[in-house]
């Protein structure tokens, strides 16, 4: 009979035991199958990029469940990895106990793994007992240590699920935020169609000086004047980051640009499908984003306070991408006060790629996706560590390298769906091209239907056209 204390195997556990196990494991799956199975048909009805979201959000469980089944499938044969100690003793996230005592304890700090350490100094314990005692005793015998632990495999496992799905909640947070942000423009939009609708008077010529618009944005000419343009842009973006006179302008601007026989353009609900359509991109996790993950693990030394310093990466990034926002916005305002005087009936701006870096707006994008993301990692890694090692664990560090990442984590989360996230969804309308969201759903399956029967058609009459050549050189042959 086996000992109370000893971890029973599958063949002798009680099989109302597994049944229930099993049934409460698959009852939870079905559940949450079902729940995204009709959440994606009302988003589908509803909002098609949203729907499009939450596809993007399935490919990341499918492939936090390949991560799952890599790592249980591979358990066995990391544990039976060995390494020398001696390569144990660089790069540790903590120092070891004992670190500083007499040679004589070497053999038993030999016992901790590397894994060891990666899950915690508090918790890490020489695994003696199952199949992962067994591997753990194979690499002692040749006087190696496993490369990994069971107790490490576990954590990571953990860490890796949190990371994704923390990821998803603050991108959907600042989604929700930012979103609420920009509704409130809802009412610019109907206030300029009903001035529209009830028509104006008389075209009054005006000195662009008076303009709202120039008067906000514009602050001169000369190295001087642009460096001042430069400060008022960064500090432009933690109050009043758009401006009804600048919803105004560059509403009108990208009408007059790319749909002038409407004037009555919906510029704010093709604004905010353009923004749902963007969350998609926003939510996914793509391998570039996975790499700098591995980087700061590896970063994570003892001593060099690694995470501490990396906080302030996404923030210096949101901060250089609000600014330049802010900053096209006034180029904007340059332009126009650089070829008129004076100003007759509306402001028009003419929106252009050349006010972006690289001349593409898509830039921004890709760099709020990392923002938002390292964020996520940076606030997830926090409390992870704090609830599964607690507040004194190494990994914490000093009270004054912690408070300031938390800090930071919080300020750019509020920054980014307050200030910039809006900024993003108007300020890169400003560009040569609109996109495809300017049509309706139907119109745009009309549209991309179209254009595969086009293709088809074409490689139809291309094939005809060269049997034809070759029945031709038959003819004459």
């Amino acid at each position: 009979m086996a000992d109370a204390g000893e971890a029973a195997a599958l063949q002798f556990t009680p099989t109302w035991i597994v049944a229930a196990v099993c049934s409460v494991l698959v009852l939870i799956s079905l559940a949450a199958e079902r729940g995204l199975h009709h959440l994606g048909k009302t988003l589908k009805k509803n909002n098609q990029s949203l729907y499009e979201a939450l596809l993007k959000v399935k490919e990341e469980l499918m492939l936090l469940g390949f991560i799952s089944l890599l790592l249980t499938v591979f358990q066995v044969t990391i544990q039976r990895t060995c390494i020398p100690p001696s390569w144990t003793e660089y790069m540790l996230p903590c120092q070891r106990p004992g670190a500083h005592r007499p040679a004589g304890v070497a053999a038993t700090r030999a016992r901790f793994t590397a894994a060891d350490i990666l899950g915690g100094i508090s918790r890490a314990r020489v695994l003696s007992e199952g199949e992962a005692g067994a591997e753990a005793g194979l690499c002692q015998e040749e006087g190696k240590v496993p490369l990994l632990s069971e107790e490490a495999l576990h954590q990571l496992h953990i860490f890796i699920f949190v990371l994704a799905v923390a990821h998803v909640f603050f991108s959907a947070t600042t989604m929700l935020l930012g979103g609420a942000k920009i509704h409130k423009w809802k009412q610019w939009e109907e206030e300029i169609q009903k001035n529209n609708a009830a028509g104006i008077g008389p075209k009054k010529v005006l000195p662009v000086q008076q303009l709202s618009f120039i008067r906000e944005r514009y602050k001169g000419f000369g190295k001087d004047s642009m460096a001042l343009c430069w400060l008022h842009s960064f500090i432009k973006q933690f109050y009043g980051s758009v401006a009804k006179s600048d919803y105004n302008t560059m509403r009108l601007g990208f009408i007059m640009t790319h749909c002038r026989g409407n004037p009555n353009f919906d510029f704010h609900r093709y604004m905010m499908r353009a923004l749902e359509s963007d969350f998609k991109k926003i939510v996914s996790t793509s391998w570039s984003l996975w790499v700098s993950v591995v980087i700061f693990l590896l970063l994570n030394v003892n001593g060099w306070h690694a995470y501490f310093w990396m906080a302030f990466l996404p923030l210096v990034l949101l901060l250089a991408v609000g600014t330049k926002l802010e900053h096209v916005i006034a180029q904007l305002a340059y332009d126009v006060a650089a070829r008129h005087t004076a100003i007759e009936g509306d402001l028009v701006v003419n929106p252009s790629d050349e006010h972006f870096w690289f001349g593409r707006p898509r830039i921004v994008l890709h760099l709020i996706h990392f923002i938002l993301f390292q964020n996520a990692f940076q606030l997830s890694f926090f409390f992870w560590i704090l609830m599964t090692y607690g507040f004194n664990s190494c990994f914490m560090d000093h009270v004054g390298f912690m408070v300031p990442r938390l800090v930071l984590g919080v300020v750019i989360q509020l920054l980014c769906s307050y200030s910039t996230l809006p900024l993003y969804a108007i300020v890169t309308q400003m560009g040569s091209y609109y996109k495809k969201e300017i049509f309706n759903e139907h119109v745009q399956q009309g549209v991309m239907g179209w254009a595969e029967k086009a293709k088809k058609r074409s490689g139809l009459k291309e094939g005809h056209s060269t049997a034809d050549s070759v029945h031709g050189g038959d003819d004459l042959a």
